[in-house]
């Protein structure tokens, strides 16, 4: 094997993992996102996003079968939906996070949650999280 094709087979895995990173956290990067995907526990923040369309989705570990969603969003333009999905791919929550307030989601089945964030035309500041209820 020559040098050339050595190194595009050492460095693919790294090049491609930098692919996946960037495309997932381009677009909320410059609003200095804080995200915790803990076990359990999930929380998100974004300050001063503009005019941002686009959906972000994660995987989330929820060992129980609802969760606890608190929402506090300030909205100067457009909306953000919150859309949960449990283990089985069933929607368990579906919110605007501009109303404010705490909201339990459906029962659905414990495992590996997906947490989608849809930002339509959204400035402002978005805040929320999901816990095991």
């Amino acid at each position: 094997m020559n040098r050339s094709n050595l190194f595009r087979i050492a460095f693919l895995p790294l090049m491609l993992a930098t692919l996946v990173v960037g495309c997932g956290s381009d677009s909320l990067a410059p609003y200095e996102p804080e995200i915790h995907n803990n076990a359990d526990k999930f929380e998100l923040q974004a300050t001063g996003v503009s005019n941002l369309s686009r959906t972000f989705a994660y995987v989330w570990a929820n060992s129980g079968t609802k969760a606890a969603v608190d929402h506090s969003t300030a909205a100067t333009a457009g909306t953000v939906t919150l859309q949960i999905l449990d283990d089985a791919n069933t929607q368990v929550y579906s919110g605007n996070l501009s109303t404010d307030g705490v909201f339990d989601t459906a029962v659905g089945q414990a495992g590996q949650w997906t947490i989608r964030v849809i930002f339509s035309g959204f400035s402002g500041t978005v805040n929320f999280s999901a816990e095991k209820k």
